[in-house]
């Protein structure tokens, strides 16, 4: 990071590509944009870039009160699903030449292009810009190739026959591509799939790719399956009601699943005075949706072939997902909106495919939720290799 001398110099350069003042967050949507284009570091500077928000156009003090809530609004830009992959940001109040400001480091991804609202934003010299399709190349070219995520990875003896191009090319494309830079760019399928992480330099399908459009993904990840248990009864051992095992592509398991949640909850029918009448779901179908949809995200698909289940007692339910608590994440922070991402084209997919509105949420909405049902507080079981959420029916 950089010395209080280091800052007081960028400030005042006003060519430097590492730098972006601004004088509020008025300007949103642009202090986003620069998040991505520091994020992707096209120029390879290999060092955070600093937006200075507080100062004005010249470096010099716009006198804004940096609030504890300004601080908590820009931090929520990382977790809004808009910036992809989730750039690494890092917020600081600092008194700079006698003037307060907020700083904002941005570190350059490991998993470039980034992008926001599904454009590509990079930094040339003081000017942001659309990323061109060299440019986007340039930076796929750069990702890590060692220490990468599972589902980042080229999946040995995959190739593009493994995949549903007719379902990525009509209905995934459309809404993780803008439409203008498909147009203008005119790019071929392996450069879409390249750009949006299903395929490796090579051109070899990744694991995130299988998991998402796969015609066969237990063919190459077995345990990428989820079990359904309709038990009769409150143990594992009673009679089962109904069974049903989940398999294939996400596009495909997500909405089954949704349908097979929502037919077993129970509704109650109570009258009450006039015609009006209320209904009693055991369980609140948003809190159950939140909590399977985080088991398929965080999930440990990469040493584990047990599969997600879902056990659904006559007065509980039991969400097991094989892998425990990863990265930043631990018991102290969990459920709080601290959030690091064991899959992160897995997570990308679910909030460009609509199944995640904002990340680190899914915990906190799924137990208001269940409060505002009636439900008893969700309980989690956690250790190194599974990861366990108990929900219990409403009294």
């Amino acid at each position: 990071m950089y010395n209080d001398q280091e800052l007081e110099k960028m400030l005042k350069d006003l060519e430097s590509d590492l730098v972006e003042r601004k004088e509020s967050i008025t300007q949103g949507e642009k202090i986003k944009r620069m998040i991505c284009a520091l994020a992707n570091d096209l120029p390879q500077h290999g060092k955070p870039g600093v937006i200075f928000i507080g100062a004005k156009d010249d470096g010099s003090c716009a006198n804004l009160k940096i609030t504890d809530d300004l601080m908590q609004k820009v931090a929520q830009y990382r977790l809004e699903g808009n910036i992809l992959p989730v750039p690494n940001m890092l917020l600081e109040k600092k008194i700079i030449n006698n003037c307060e400001m907020l700083l904002v480091f941005v570190h350059p991804s490991d998993y470039p292009p980034v992008s926001y609202k599904r454009q590509t934003w990079i930094r040339t010299g003081s000017v942001l810009a659309l990323a061109t399709r060299e440019e986007e190349t340039r930076l796929a070219e750069r990702r890590r190739s060692k220490d990468i995520p599972f589902d980042y990875r080229a999946v040995d003896g995959a190739n593009l026959d493994d995949l549903d191009i007719e379902f990525f090319e009509q209905t995934y494309l459309p809404i993780a591509i803008s439409p203008e830079i498909l147009e203008r760019n005119q790019r071929s399928l392996e450069h879409q799939l390249r750009a949006l992480r299903m395929l490796s330099n090579e051109g070899i399908p990744t694991y995130g790719a299988i998991l998402t459009l796969g015609k066969a993904s237990l063919n190459f990840i077995p345990g990428a399956f989820i079990q359904f248990l309709r038990i009769e009864g409150t143990r594992l051992t009673d009679p089962i009601k109904d069974q049903k095992t989940l398999s294939g592509p996400l596009f495909q398991i997500l909405p089954e699943l949704d349908d097979l949640l929502k037919i077993n909850i129970s509704i109650r029918v109570d009258p009450v005075t006039g015609p009006r009448e209320l209904n009693y779901p055991d369980y609140p179908i948003a809190a159950l949706l939140q909590l399977v949809r985080n088991a398929i995200m965080h999930r440990n698909y990469e040493s584990s072939n047990a599969p997600i289940r879902i056990h659904w007692f006559s007065d509980h339910i039991e969400i097991l997902n094989p892998g425990g608590l990863y990265g930043q994440v631990n018991e102290a922070n969990f459920g709080t909106g601290v959030t690091d991402y064991r899959n992160p084209l897995l997570a990308e997919t679910l909030r460009v495919m609509g199944y995640v509105q904002r990340y680190g949420m899914g915990i906190p909405l799924a137990k208001q939720e269940l409060a505002k049902n009636n439900n008893p507080e969700p309980e989690f079981i956690i250790d190194r290799s599974n990861f366990l959420v108990k929900i219990r029916s409403r009294s």
